[in-house]
This record gives C-alpha cells, sequence and structure tokens, in this order.
C-alpha cells in the first residue's frame, strides 16, 4: 500500500491534540496526514495515562457546559457503547468544576482508530517526525525517520501536537520553559484490581479529614467532611486523595519513596452490568529536575519511576483499606512528560486572563480550568497557589495562541501552545480543544492558500465550523 508524498495538512503527533486535529481537519475538507511514532493514537489517554481526571472539567463550577466538540462525541459514542459514564453531577464534586466523566481508556483508544477510518485520514505510524522543510520562513513539510528510510513530506499547513513543541523548536519558533529544576516532575501511571471498595469507603467516611477535598466556592471543609460521610458509591469520589495518617505511618517505616502524596482516581471496566472499578495511580511516582529534550534525562526518568512504583505498590497493598489483595493490571507504557516548552506565540495567554475569565473576539474554545496549580516532589504532590475563571465561569481560549511567532505555515495545538506557565494548558480537555482548532484552522488556510496568521484577520469561517462540529465558543460565563 503506498500513499501521497504531498499533503494539504500533516499533523505531528498522534496523542490527544494530534487527534482531534486531524479528524477535524479531514472533516472540514482537508487531505490529511497523521504521524505518530508509536503504533498506538492516544498519548496521554491511553499510552502514557489516562490522566485520571482524563474527561473531567467538562463543566465549570456553575454547571454549565463548557467543552463540546470531538470530545463530548467520543464520549457520548462510548457511553452509548457501554464504555463510559455518563456526566458526574454528585453532591460531592458539584460547583468544584472538577465533575468526571468516566470512559474505559482502552475503548477509546479502539473507537480513535475506527474515526480515522471514517474520516479518511491517512496514518502513518512507527514513524518520528525528524525535522521540518522551510522555504524561508515557511515550513513546507516535514522529514520523518521510519524502519523504511526517511521520507519527505509536503504539506501546505503543519500542525506540532508533539506535546513539546518539537517541531516548532525545529522550525525556529520561539519558545518559553522555566529551568530544568523547577520543571513539573515526570511521572508514570499504573492501575490496580481486587480492590475491596466497601473498605475503601468504611475508611473514608471515618476519616473525611484526612482526604484532600474540592473546592466547592461557598462549602466549608466541616460541611465536605458531613458530604463525605454520606457517600454510598465509590464513583462519588472521582479523586481520592490524602490519606495523610496512612502516609505518615508508611514514611515513618521507610516504606514510601516521599517523592509524592498517597492517593489515585478511578477508571471503568466491563459492561455497564458487570462494571468493575479500578483505582488508577497517577502520582506515585515523581521525577524532578529532568529535561524532555535530553535523551539521557528521560531514560533516568523510565527507570526511576519504575523504582517508585514498585515501593508504592508495595505500601498500598500493606497499609491502605482494601488493597490488600490488589493486583496490577495496566502498567502505561512510557513516561508521563507534565512539563516542556510553549511557544511564543501572536497571542500570550496569562493566568491574569484565566482569573478574569477574559473572553476573545477569536475565541476557538473555553477551558474552567484554575491557572497556578503545579506539582511538586515531595509528599504534598501539588502546590498550589491557583487562582479561578471570575463568577465560577471559564476563559476563552484565541486562536491566536496556537499561532507561533517567526514562522509560516505552522500551528501548534496541545499543551506547547502560547501561555504563561501559571496558564499552562496540559490537560487532556484543553488539549483536545485546541487540536479540534487547529485541525480545522489548518484546513481553512489550506482551502484558501493563506498562511495560519493571514487568518487571524477573520476567524468567523473557522469558528462557524468549530460550532458545526459541535465546539462551544459562547453563551457560557
Amino acid at each position: 500500500m503506498s500513499y501521497a508524498s504531498e499533503y494539504d495538512v500533516i499533523v505531528c503527533g498522534g496523542g490527544t491534540s494530534g487527534v482531534a486535529a486531524a479528524i477535524a481537519s479531514a472533516r472540514a475538507g482537508a487531505k490529511t496526514l497523521l504521524i505518530e511514532r508509536l503504533g498506538a493514537l492516544g498519548g496521554q489517554m491511553n499510552v502514557s495515562g489516562p490522566p485520571g481526571f482524563s474527561y473531567a472539567w467538562l463543566f465549570n463550577q456553575r454547571g454549565e457546559q463548557i467543552i463540546g466538540g470531538i470530545i463530548e462525541e467520543t464520549h457520548k459514542r462510548l457511553l452509548d457503547e457501554g464504555h463510559a459514564l455518563p456526566h458526574d453531577h454528585t453532591e460531592y464534586r458539584e460547583g468544584s468544576g472538577f465533575t468526571f466523566s468516566y470512559v474505559d481508556p482502552d475503548w477509546w483508544g479502539l473507537l480513535i482508530f475506527n474515526m480515522m477510518d471514517e474520516n479518511d485520514v491517512d496514518l502513518l505510524l512507527h514513524a518520528m517526525v525528524v525535522d521540518v522543510l522551510k522555504e524561508g520562513d515557511k515550513v513546507t513539510g516535514v522529514a520523518v525517520e521510519t524502519v523504511g528510510g526517511r521520507l519527505e513530506l509536503k504539506a501546505k499547513v503543519v500542525i506540532d501536537c508533539t506535546g513539546e513543541a518539537y517541531m516548532a523548536v525545529r522550525a525556529g519558533a520561539p519558545t518559553d520553559m522555566v529551568p530544568r529544576e523547577h520543571l513539573q516532575p515526570h511521572t508514570i501511571a499504573f492501575t490496580c484490581d481486587g480492590i475491596d471498595w466497601d473498605e475503601v469507603l468504611d475508611w473514608v467516611r471515618a476519616h473525611p479529614e484526612e482526604i484532600v477535598h474540592p473546592d466547592v466556592p461557598g462549602r466549608s471543609p466541616e460541611e465536605t467532611c458531613k458530604v463525605l460521610r454520606r457517600i454510598e458509591n465509590v464513583w462519588d469520589l472521582g479523586e481520592i486523595r490524602g490519606f495523610t495518617s496512612i502516609l505518615k505511618k508508611a514514611m515513618d517505616n521507610n516504606e514510601w519513596h516521599g517523592m509524592s502524596g498517597m492517593g489515585f482516581f478511578l477508571m471503568p471496566k466491563g459492561d455497564p452490568k458487570n462494571r468493575r472499578v479500578l483505582a488508577h495511580l497517577q502520582h506515585a511516582s515523581h521525577v524532578p529536575g529532568r529535561s524532555p529534550y535530553d535523551p539521557w534525562d528521560l531514560s533516568y526518568s523510565e527507570r526511576e519511576a519504575r523504582r517508585q512504583i514498585q515501593i508504592a505498590f508495595k505500601a498500598f497493598k500493606k497499609y491502605m483499606p482494601g488493597f490488600k489483595n490488589a493486583y496490577i493490571t495496566r502498567m502505561c507504557t512510557e513516561l508521563r512528560i507534565r512539563e516542556g516548552k510553549r511557544i511564543v506565540g501572536d497571542y500570550i495567554l496569562t493566568r491574569q486572563d484565566v482569573a478574569d475569565a477574559k473572553k476573545f473576539p477569536d475565541v476557538i474554545g473555553k477551558s474552567g480550568f484554575p491557572a497556578g496549580g503545579h506539582h511538586v516532589p515531595g509528599t504534598d504532590t501539588i502546590a498550589t497557589d491557583v487562582v479561578w475563571p471570575k463568577d465560577r465561569g471559564s476563559h476563552d481560549i484565541p486562536y491566536r495562541c496556537l499561532v507561533p511567532q517567526k514562522v509560516e505555515n505552522l500551528l501548534v495545538a496541545g499543551k506547547a501552545i502560547s501561555t504563561d506557565r501559571d496558564a499552562y494548558h496540559r490537560f487532556l480537555q484543553q488539549t483536545m480543544v485546541t487540536g479540534q482548532a487547529a485541525g480545522v484552522a489548518a484546513a481553512l488556510c489550506a482551502k484558501q492558500n493563506i498562511t495560519p496568521r493571514e487568518l487571524e484577520k477573520d476567524v468567523s469561517e473557522l469558528q462557524k465550523i468549530l460550532q458545526e462540529q459541535g465546539a462551544i465558543l459562547y453563551g457560557t460565563h
């Protein structure tokens, strides 16, 4: 089977932003190629993840749905097939913004391949994009190393969905990043079955003050503890983190590595009549001070994370209520990189923009996620100096954040879009929003024979198509 060597749009990276970009581009009429270095699609969702909150934060603190589009479509399809749970609005989390929409990540990965077929997206897997092709400041394609040799592929527009802005860097786009010693730690997640959830719930109801509570405006910690004492369904918890007395005991006995706290998320497995509840340990390893641009650092991080996981799993089985008979069912295959470079784009989204719930004329999506929360090495797990969007609403994401300065015919989607550090858009729901927008924008640029920067002059058609694809741009706080 042979494929073309020239495309309207080439998407580099098949993670959460990349698959959304490829689907959206193809649906907007572009001849689209998606290139991925692995044999799987999904990135942080089903390769290095999922993040336990994978389909969380689709609603703001007022309960308004602020994210739709491909995310909502995939959730509904999986829900209809029995591989997801309905959007969760429980008493414990309602009003926090941190509500859950559980999906089975493995079935999500299978669905994404189906959607590639449905939308006639060409796939080049087991292929690493190693460079961009340029004429002056214009990107004209990419160079790819494969098991069959080197390929040079042309495109009218290239989308960097590598997560770490690898292609933007190669193209000469300006970027920003904190020194490596201040980067958020990398991690490997794993999943456990065999848990006695009645025992877990008994402990949580008896020790609600030891759980890190969701931030629900107007509700005191004492009131949240009362809610926890009434919980009967483990799904209502979503994230369970804290366990301060248990953590102290493990630390005192030198049986915890000390690079993170104790906690886990939940994962559904099985059909609705035989649903299993799995514990997903996302924060059980933290490797700080290592650069995602240094292969030796990445190699060290892969080894160190797995060393920490073994310590963590043994401690959970020994100390954590309900985990005595737990066993590992899923070990994520590679490191989840929390932080890398962000492009300097035609607009830099800031912490203040998030706090102001700022609206932009070139809006391409929304986020209700707070700014300023960063993972840190140590038992606190997360250092929080967060600001929430005012009025419990959301902020707009402007199209200009996807357009890097000093380079033409290149768009960036995913966690490397143009923001300051506190407004970093690395979470799954944000990456899929920007991926979908980049895909439509690239298709329009290819069709109209203009650059992504020239599209900034009039984004009305971009916004129209995004709304036709289900994206939510207006009508919420």
